[in-house]
């Protein structure tokens, strides 16, 4: 693990611009706004999602979200695939490279929740999000690792949490805890055997609820959100991740707050979405 945030974020910044991002999801929320922050620095960001056309509760396709990359600035490649699908994740880091020539970075953003307690859950969802969390990071990062070992400044970033053992969060949600946990189990294995390939391996979580059409789409889900901030949060943890020296920086579990703070950004009452730092809801594994 690096020595201390500051040490690695701030320093020897690389530009993005001209880099290749390919990115699990991305056609909406989080994984969106860490696309156009991106695009914004001029980089290239392939999209891998399943969502080909409009769902009626959610807004935005892997079409959608390629035209917007476009316009933020950046070059974009739009894939229709399935995480899940060994073909499909093989295929995605091939029309990446034919299409860029590389790949610089990876971000694991597709992932799948249910809060259910092991009474409720039922084994299709456990599947689903063990195939998605777990073996989907663990795959396209797999899959992706010839291609990391020749950038100048390779990353694999996962959106997942500290590896807390803290009883209350495995009681809490079993099922879903284990998921997370897997994605951080492959930040913490891969950053250790790739740790002289000069390849960055870092997880990232929000420090508080993020306002995505997820959130919104709950019951009560537009007070929630009142709670929350934006994902141009996490967006700018991740693009300051991203811009890192690899080398320097791997091994880490990563807050929004924590790095933003080591690159000298305190005052983050511009991302809220209405209530003052001290009314907003922390996320869940901190």
């Amino acid at each position: 693990m690096s020595e201390s945030p500051r040490d690695v974020i701030a320093p020897n910044a690389k530009p993005l611009q001209g880099k290749t991002i390919l990115m699990s999801g991305g056609s909406r929320g989080i994984g969106l706004a860490i696309a156009l922050r991106a695009a914004a620095d001029g980089a290239n960001v392939a999209i891998m999602a399943k969502t080909a056309t409009a769902q009626a509760n959610l807004a935005g396709t892997v079409f959608t979200a390629a035209d917007e990359i476009t316009a933020a600035g950046g070059a974009a490649l739009a894939i229709v695939g399935d995480v899940r699908n060994d073909e499909d994740v093989a295929s995605a880091v091939a029309q990446t490279i034919e299409r860029f020539g590389g790949i610089d970075m990876v971000v694991n953003n597709a992932s799948a929740i249910d809060l259910s307690t092991t009474d409720d859950v039922s084994m299709k969802r456990y599947d689903l999000m063990m195939d998605i969390n777990v073996r989907g990071t663990f795959l396209l990062s797999k899959c992706a690792l010839p291609h990391l070992r020749k950038s100048e400044n390779g990353h694999i970033l996962t959106l997942s949490p500290p590896l807390n053992l803290d009883p209350m969060w495995a009681g809490k949600h079993l099922a879903y805890t284990m998921a997370k946990y897997g994605m951080s189990m492959t930040t913490l294995g891969l950053a250790e055997e790739l740790r002289d390939t000069g390849i960055g391996v870092n997880s990232l979580w929000p420090a508080t609820l993020i306002d995505t059409a997820a959130i919104r789409n709950m019951p009560g889900g537009d007070k929630m959100v009142q709670a929350a901030r934006s994902a141009r949060i996490v967006a700018d943890a991740a693009q300051a991740i991203l811009s890192s020296d690899a080398r320097s920086c791997s091994g880490n579990f990563f807050t929004d707050e924590s790095v933003l703070a080591a690159a000298g950004i305190t005052d983050l009452s511009g991302y809220s979405m209405g209530a003052p730092e001290s009314a907003l809801i922390g996320d869940i594994f901190l």
